[in-house]
């Protein structure tokens, strides 16, 4: 079944719905996404690594999750479904989800020249156990390369240091205080 984003005016307003490996171009057109951050209840963040095959941002560094929801989802919905398809990580864990940034959008350009045009909301998700729970994680290949739990400050001096080490989305929605704290 192919995935399909919700496309938005310039008011961030659904206007219709396009097939997702359709719009992502030179071109793309403005469309609704979300990142999720992902916290263990000790206090460590999970970041992971696109995996080599992605369209965009092969090999980066990025956020814990994100994805598109489909038409007449709602973005928690999507959270949830893709904490499952994306990191494998089931949704009854995640005991605390809450919208940070309600208002980011961000456009960045690919080293390829695919765009990213999107309004995407940033959650940041506890989970009921520790990283290091057997089994917590079972991410696809085809999503993630690889994965690392980190000490939230150290993500923050990490991606300050070397920006280009990690994906636009990550570097710019960590600038945001709102989500330094809530980290």
């Amino acid at each position: 079944m192919r995935e399909q984003v919700v496309l938005l005016n310039d008011a961030a307003e659904p206007i219709g719905a396009a097939f997702k490996d359709e719009v992502h171009t030179a071109t793309t057109p403005l469309h609704l996404a979300f990142s999720c951050w992902l916290l263990s209840a000790d206090g460590q963040l999970l970041i992971t690594r696109r995996a080599l095959s992605k369209k965009t941002w092969p090999g980066v560094w990025t956020n814990s999750f994100c994805g598109h929801p489909a038409p007449g989802e709602k973005i928690e919905a999507a959270i949830r479904r893709r904490s499952i398809e994306e990191i494998g990580v089931d949704p009854k864990l995640i005991e605390k989800l809450r919208c940070v940034l309600p208002d980011f959008q961000y456009r960045a350009v690919d080293s390829s020249g695919v765009v990213e045009n999107e309004v995407c909301p940033v959650y940041v998700a506890h989970l009921k156990v520790n990283a290091d729970e057997p089994g917590l994680l079972n991410p696809r290949p085809e999503e993630i390369d690889s994965y690392a739990w980190s000490a939230p400050a150290k993500l923050v001096a990490a991606a300050d240091a070397t920006p280009f080490a990690y994906s636009p989305w990550l570097v710019e929605e960590l600038a945001d205080p709102r989500l330094r704290n809530e980290l």
